[in-house]
């Protein structure tokens, strides 16, 4: 009996997932390419084929709070990948030992996440005000001299909003890097430790190599969290003061909504669309293209 054509294997399935593709192809694959055209016209509060070129990018490239929402997104980002990363290993570690009241530690970390982006900007924008967060309870205690007040000094007040960040999402990166952690063999811990290895080489050179798949998808997740980051910064900031907290999702929203200018807010759209395709079409080469080569 001859092996059925692979094109016919699983038919039911594939005729089956044709209303999703097409769905998806229209949605996603049009919508941005609707984007990307519409970019290159002049629309205001509606959308027209009024074509000026270049001219919509020109003009983004030289505002001054696109370019400030660039700088704070690269500062959040890289800031945020490294301290998360760092945070979340260190926490999943720390409980791997077998503590007592794990589960108890595991949900009060975890607990931030299930929170939304504007409660924890409210929470911590109570928290880091002057008047009766942070600064006025250990002045209150006696140290009049101290200052903390980060929202309110433009020079860091994205590091006041990374704060935030880290405190909802240092308890996802944990919980994912506690499960890769106990996905590890017991037999590798007791082979090392009958080798003499110290515990923090064990973790660099066997544990952290083993766990790549874990910080891949963990990474995915983080970079997409940091990509559309707006909820956060409008609940803690509002952008301010003045523009020192803006970000691009933020100056797209304002653009297309409270500006009416469409085709601003399409060219800020694209770049956040190229910047993100930069990142990770190289990485789905190096990772798939490899694994395809080997």
């Amino acid at each position: 009996m001859k092996r059925p054509n692979q094109l016919f294997r699983n038919l039911s399935a594939k005729i089956a997932a044709i209303p999703m593709i097409v769905t998806g192809l229209f949605v996603f694959v049009g919508g941005t390419v609707w984007t990307v055209v519409y970019s290159f016209t002049k629309s205001g509060l509606l959308p027209r084929l009024k074509w000026v070129g270049l001219d919509q990018y020109e003009r983004l490239w030289s505002t001054k709070r696109w370019l400030v929402s660039i700088e704070n997104l690269a500062i959040y980002g890289i800031s945020m990948l490294v301290l998360v990363f760092v945070i979340g290993f260190i926490l999943a570690t720390l409980i791997d030992q077998k503590v007592r009241f794990e589960n108890a530690f595991r949900t009060i970390i975890l607990y931030p996440f299930a929170l939304s982006f504007v409660v924890t900007g409210l929470v911590w924008q109570w928290i880091l005000n002057p008047e009766f967060g942070i600064q006025s309870i250990v002045r209150d205690l006696g140290w009049k001299s101290f200052t903390f007040d980060p929202l309110y000094t433009p020079e860091i007040a994205i590091y006041g909003v990374l704060i935030a960040g880290l405190w909802q999402g240092s308890g996802l990166v944990m919980v994912l890097m506690l499960a890769g952690l106990r996905g590890i063999d017991q037999d590798i811990w007791k082979a090392a430790r009958v080798d003499g290895i110290p515990a923090w080489k064990t973790y660099l050179f066997i544990v952290i190599p083993m766990m790549r798949p874990v910080f891949i998808t963990t990474l995915v997740l983080v970079v997409s969290g940091i990509v559309k980051l707006y909820d956060l910064i409008v609940a803690q900031t509002g952008g301010g003061p003045g523009i020192a907290t803006e970000v691009p999702a933020k100056y797209v929203y304002d653009m297309m909504f409270a500006a009416s200018n469409l085709g601003q807010g399409f060219a800020a759209s694209t770049m956040m669309l190229v910047t993100v395709a930069l990142i990770v079409i190289p990485w789905a080469m190096l990772e798939f293209g490899g694994k395809k080569n080997g």
